[in-house]
């Protein structure tokens, strides 16, 4: 399998050249040899190229890694919106590569293609990270300079996609096809390790520093730009070393038309009495040459067969969507060590780096072995399965994760919790509903909230509250969709009560919630985390939610002159805890700790299944499918099927955007959705691919088409280089 082969679908190792795969060897012959790598046949140009593309890449992982967190929790958008707008963004950087052939190709030819839209690609950053910086203007300038630096962002990357690659094998001699082989292996590693570092690093420089009060997006984003521009110094500074083909034409522009002219003539002769032709593209004949028209019906063959290809990349790609989401609803204490949900996305290239010499010389070996003819589509068919299984196991994990999660309540229902803080048992009746029907013991933890139905968007209920020696009536006013804690307790010796408002879904980003009910007769002001004052009104005064980092923490209780030390214990990951300051037999005070919102107890190693799954597949999807696409098109049309398989890439995350904005489900639901579509869709593809018959284009001549070509655009009596598949 040689570099072409090797590449994973995030990238592309091809460019769109026109005409041959390879440049005019007379642009070189009359040029100055570039200086080698030291005893080697490796230009030494190619070491600009080659850090060129792990700056580009660690630049544009890392941007994209933190993004989604991004949008949810800087820009405040829901999930729905923020994974509409990630994978609107994943598209576009897919689609964008046809314009960045078309400019090398047609105009700027591919070195200078390379230096204005990385320029593009630098000012994109800029702004996105300028976006990102709190104190610039309102959410309102934050909106647009996020979505015009991400615009940039987009054309930057995917119009030097498909050139960059292409440049570097530009650099060798033809005589040194085996030393260009293996640069693209070289340049394969520095793309996943830029995708490694980045998706582990952005992430740490997101949570761990702060500025600006909170998490540093502005830095997050800031670090990517500066590598990003790195990657144009150094590109640039190579400039004297490097071969540069001028632009020759774009056979993708040329297909293009070529099949429009089919179609409208087509259409122009369809009343006439004109002969019937074997192909709709033979009414390109006019002007095209035949061997064009078969080349293109080749190639037709090839793109026909990519058409159920999308639904794989819709569910690959939201490894840094909704994957992400769910990581931040998980535990991520790895013994100490504290991983942010969206540093979980580097276990991918990390897990591609490991499968790929494992499959190459261990499974696919051992297969063969086995007499098991394991063709490229039954290999693309495996890795859809294993995806799909991928996305059945966060379907899984999904479901246990909701364990811990609070109900969202409906219009004309609302939630609600006892908390008992007098001495003894009590027993409440709230007029006109079935709830408590047990008696709640003094100080003892709440049991899980209970349904309250209301008749409209409030409703006025009478609470009836019972202890030994006491009875008494409050009248409380509840909100439809809210969630509730009745707190009662003695106050001169009667009962009495307080209805207050709960946090109504987990704390975001991982992070803990706490809140202070006094019971003492004097106020209190309590210091907690970064010498943060809390005051809480005497007599069962509440005090508002405070955020903070898991952890455990120790408080300090100020009480009119004495200061007290209150150990609250672990404030764990999602969770949301009320603390009770009341006195305790000896003259001091304590803290009672409730925890309303159960911390999240799925360890984030759950999704490890999941990414080996999706992982796997890749390899067998993604390289697989480079490399059969790849030996299927004849020599002049291999960009064409490059741009292609990008394509399905783009189009694969314009289905998930229509699923997240269209159909809302429940998550785990709409994962075991994709895994069904995807499962339905590889059945499909797998009988489209058992009547494919591949052939070898390089050992068709013009004479054998004509001969060979019959009226279905197939070949079909080709042998011995034809099987199916």
């Amino acid at each position: 399998m040689n570099a072409f082969q090797k590449n994973k679908s995030k990238e592309t190792l091809f460019t769109f050249i026109p005409a041959g795969d390879d440049p005019p060897r007379g642009d070189f012959s009359s040029r100055k040899k570039s200086p080698k790598l030291c005893g080697t046949n490796y230009p030494l140009s190619i070491a600009f190229i080659v850090v060129n593309e792990f700056c580009e890449r660690f630049s544009y992982y890392g941007m994209k890694a933190v993004l989604t967190l991004y949008f949810l929790n800087f820009l405040h958008w829901d999930e729905n919106l923020s994974t509409t707008m990630y994978h609107a963004f994943s598209g576009l950087c897919y689609f964008t590569p046809v314009l960045g052939a078309l400019i090398a190709d047609t105009w700027l030819g591919k070195f200078k293609t390379i230096i204005y839209l990385s320029i593009v690609y630098v000012i994109g950053h800029v702004i996105k990270s300028v976006g990102a910086i709190p104190t610039v203007g309102n959410q309102v300038i934050h909106v647009v300079l996020s979505m015009l630096g991400l615009a940039l962002i987009a054309f930057g990357t995917g119009g030097i996609k498909p050139c960059v690659a292409a440049f570097g094998g530009d650099q060798f001699e033809e005589e040194h096809a085996k030393e260009r082989s293996k640069f693209f292996s070289v340049f394969y590693l520095a793309i996943n390790a830029g995708s490694l570092i980045s998706t582990f690093v952005t992430p740490v420089l997101r949570g761990d520093v702060k500025c600006f009060g909170g998490d540093c997006y502005a830095l997050a984003f800031g670090v990517p730009a500066a590598l990003m521009v790195i990657a144009l110094v150094v590109f640039i500074a190579g400039s004297g070393m490097y071969k540069k083909t001028p632009p020759r034409g774009n056979i993708l522009l040329e297909v293009c038309q070529c099949i429009a002219f089919a179609i409208r003539n087509r259409l122009k002769n369809r009343s006439k009495q004109i002969p019937k032709r074997e192909h709709w593209l033979d009414w390109a004949s006019e002007k095209y040459s035949k061997q064009l028209i078969n080349e293109i019906k080749m190639v037709t063959r090839v793109l026909f067969l990519f058409i159920p290809l999308p639904m794989f990349w819709a569910l690959f790609d939201q490894q840094g969507s909704r994957w992400t989401l769910q990581a931040t609803r998980m535990n991520a204490d790895f013994g100490g060590i504290v991983f942010q949900p969206d540093q979980m996305q580097f276990v991918n290239p990390l897990l591609i780096l490991i499968f790929i010499p494992i499959f190459d010389f261990g499974l696919y070996p051992l297969i063969n072995m086995c007499r098991f003819n394991f063709t490229p589509i039954r290999k693309m068919a495996t890795g859809m399965i294993l995806a799909g299984l991928a996305f059945a196991a966060a379907a899984i994990v999904e479901v246990k994760v909701n364990e811990t999660t609070m109900p969202l309540p409906v219009p004309k229902e609302s939630f609600i919790q006892v908390v008992n803080l007098a001495n003894d048992s009590i027993q409440v009746k709230i007029q006109g509903q079935d709830l408590f029907q047990q008696p709640i013991g003094a100080f003892q933890d709440p049991a899980e909230y209970s349904k309250l139905m209301l008749n409209g968007a409030q409703q006025n209920f009478v609470f009836d509250l019972q202890s030994p020696g006491s009875v008494s009536t409050f009248y409380h006013t509840v909100q439809e969709k809210s969630v509730y804690s009745l707190i009662v307790y003695k106050s001169e010796g009667n009962l009495s009560s307080h209805l207050i408002a709960d946090m109504e879904t987990k704390p975001a980003k991982g992070l803990s919630a706490v809140r202070f009910i006094n019971a003492l007769d004097q106020d209190v002001n309590v210091t907690i985390g970064k010498e943060q004052i809390i005051s809480v009104n005497k007599n069962y005064g509440v005090s508002d939610y405070t955020t903070l980092e898991r952890g455990k923490y120790n408080v300090q209780c100020k009480a009119e002159a004495k200061e007290f030390t209150l150990s609250l214990g672990l404030l764990d990951f999602g969770a949301s805890y009320t603390i009770v300051i009341t006195n305790t037999s000896s003259n001091t005070i304590e803290a009672r700790k409730i925890e309303d919102i159960l911390a999240n107890d799925v360890h984030i190693a759950w999704q490890l299944p999941q990414y080996v799954l999706i992982s796997a597949g890749e390899v067998m999807f993604s390289i697989t499918g480079l490399a059969f696409s790849y030996s299927q098109a004849p020599v002049s049309m291999k960009s064409v099927l490059q741009a292609g398989w990008l394509l399905t890439v783009a189009f694969g995350n314009v289905i998930v955007l229509i699923v997240a904005q269209a159909a809302p489900l429940e998550q785990w639901a709409e994962f075991v959705l994709f895994a069904c579509l995807l499962f339905a869709v590889c059945i499909i593809f797998s009988i489209m691919g058992y009547y494919y018959i591949s052939v070898d284009p390089e050992d068709l001549t013009e004479e054998e088409e004509k001969k060979e070509m019959p009226s279905n655009g197939n070949v079909i009596s080709l042998a011995p280089q034809k099987t199916k598949l």
